[in-house]
């Protein structure tokens, strides 16, 4: 429930300036720390959630494996690995890669405006996703995702189309294999 979680208020250089309300933070447009992390299989595929219609915003839309907010007195690491537990039903270790910052004005009046740390990890079975947060997932490829988002973009969250500029698939993934051998 939006109402009852806080997050971490950030400046431009992801320092902690403060602590509010998640859907205030939203409404007012507050930069904030936040996750996305991405699930690939020993294929290559991407492991995608698409957000269960209840979500207080991007209801039903496809996005990456699991994304979320740290709690205040949370590390983004420990924050990603409980929402990934929480949402998908899984846990594994997880590789940060990069982090970039977007702002996207949302449907419902909703602006996120967000440092977002990106987390790898690799994962050969199929989820047990909360249906209270997941309404579906599927594994695709590179190819694949791209095709769709350029066919029907609106069918995908901003944070996540987002995300995808600013990584080269193959060549994060190499890079992901080797920092975990």
């Amino acid at each position: 429930m939006p109402g009852t979680d806080r997050v971490t208020l950030v400046d431009g250089c992801d320092r902690t300036i403060g602590a509010q309300e998640k859907l205030q933070a939203h409404l007012e447009g507050n930069l904030h720390r936040a996750f996305s992390i991405f699930v690939f299989n020993s294929e290559g595929l991407l492991l995608l959630q698409r957000r269960a219609l209840s979500k207080y915003h991007s209801g039903g839309l496809w996005t990456n494996t699991c994304c979320g907010h740290p709690r205040p007195e949370e590390s983004v690491e420990a924050a990603a690995r409980r929402r990934l537990l929480e949402e998908m039903g899984f846990e594994l270790d997880l590789i940060r890669v990069f982090t970039f910052t977007y702002t996207a004005r949302l449907a419902n009046g909703l602006i996120e405006n967000e440092i977002d740390h990106v987390f790898f990890g690799t994962f050969d079975q199929n989820p047990a996703p909360e249906p209270d947060e997941v309404a579906d997932w599927q594994w695709l490829g590179e190819d694949q995702v791209r095709h769709q988002i350029g066919d029907d973009p609106e069918r995908f969250t901003y944070w996540f189309k987002a995300a995808l500029k600013n990584c080269k698939w193959p060549k994060v993934l190499e890079t992901y294999v080797q920092e975990r051998t």
